[in-house]
């Protein structure tokens, strides 16, 4: 691998905000309906083998370095996780460091 090559993938990554929601089973206008997924771990996966896992932090904030490809994402555990997460799938630019918000959904209906 090329210095430069090596370079890019230490730059290509993903960050955003992990939030889980409904958050109650009726959402209200001018009440927030989703509140940050402190603690979820988020597992990043290629051609069906993990590549990372990241915990989200205060706000639910994340940030991950990860080569350029595209990834499948799931919730490996998170306060009251429900039955799924969207996005299920991020792409990673080579160089970039792009945002992408996930919402776990709590299931609550």
């Amino acid at each position: 691998m090329t210095a430069l090559a090596v370079l890019v993938a230490l730059l290509s990554g993903l960050h955003g905000i992990v939030t889980r929601g409904p958050t109650t089973p009726v959402c209200r206008v001018g009440t927030p309906c989703s509140a940050p997924a402190v603690g979820a771990v988020l597992v990043f996966s290629r051609n069906g083998t993990t590549v990372a896992h990241v915990r989200a932090g205060a706000g639910g904030r994340y940030s991950v370095t990860l080569a350029p490809g595209v990834y499948r994402v799931t919730v490996g555990s998170a306060p009251r996780s429900g039955s799924g997460i969207r996005p299920e799938n991020a792409t990673v630019r080579p160089g970039v460091d792009r945002r992408v918000d996930f919402l776990i959904d709590t299931g609550i209906r």
